[in-house]
């Protein structure tokens, strides 16, 4: 049992989400946000997956721009491991590893794509997929919908977007957001985190038999190549 919407992004049949404005972004983000937090009023349910499939060969099915929200009676296995892991080093370290890992990138700059007051976007240590970016609060908040204000993450979001619509022509892309599951909104350990995966290589064989992924792009040159594109 659980519940299935879909987010229509803009009137416009023909625009894609790195065409909105920054105020047509932030109303997105605001109802992801609204519609969570009506979710978890719902005592079935324990966890609210975000995501957006652009192009055929990330998924989509639909060519008007859109978004999903999936509201689930259990943690999905992926977030439930990345969670207890994030745990188990606030366990150890006393400290949320997302804002260690904030804290590292700001000070080598390597990886750093963009940054805001509030938000940063990074191309992660070990990315699993050419150009993969994360986007993070700088600040610990474990869940997203109980962030105050958007209009940061809206830019921040907006901007990469269009940065790899420009250095990867328009690439088919995923992206998901990951947050705190309902029954522990608030915790010392965990940070929400959008990540986005343009569609560039494939998942075969080797990839599906070990879960280690074949990246050849390093993600200090994908920052790199972010940082240089024009807007």
């Amino acid at each position: 049992m659980g519940d299935h919407e879909v987010v229509i992004e803009t009137p416009r049949h023909n625009a894609k989400l790195s065409d909105l404005q920054v105020e047509e972004m932030e109303n997105i983000l605001w109802a992801y946000r609204e519609r969570i937090r009506d979710m978890k009023t719902d005592s079935r349910f324990r966890y609210a997956m975000v995501f957006k499939n652009y192009g055929t060969a990330a998924g989509a099915s639909l060519e008007h721009s859109h978004s999903q929200l999936i509201a689930l009676p259990i943690v999905p296995k992926r977030v439930f491991e990345e969670m207890e892991g994030a745990r188990n080093y606030y366990n150890y370290r006393d400290r949320c590893i997302f804002c260690d890992i904030i804290r590292q990138e700001i000070r080598e700059e390597i990886r750093i794509i963009e940054e805001n007051g509030e938000i940063i976007a990074l191309a992660p240590f070990a990315s699993r997929f050419p150009f993969e970016t994360w986007i993070l609060p700088k600040d610990h908040r474990p869940s997203f919908e109980e962030m105050g204000d958007y209009k940061a993450l809206a830019q921040i979001l907006l901007s990469i977007l269009n940065r790899m619509d420009r250095i990867l022509d328009n690439p088919p892309y995923n992206f998901v957001i990951h947050t705190s599951h309902f029954r522990e909104s608030y915790n010392e350990y965990y940070h929400w985190h959008l990540e986005i995966m343009p569609k560039l290589t494939k998942v075969a064989g080797f990839e599906w038999g070990t879960g280690f992924y074949i990246n050849p792009t390093l993600p200090e040159d994908a920052a790199k190549s972010f940082r240089e594109v024009p807007l």
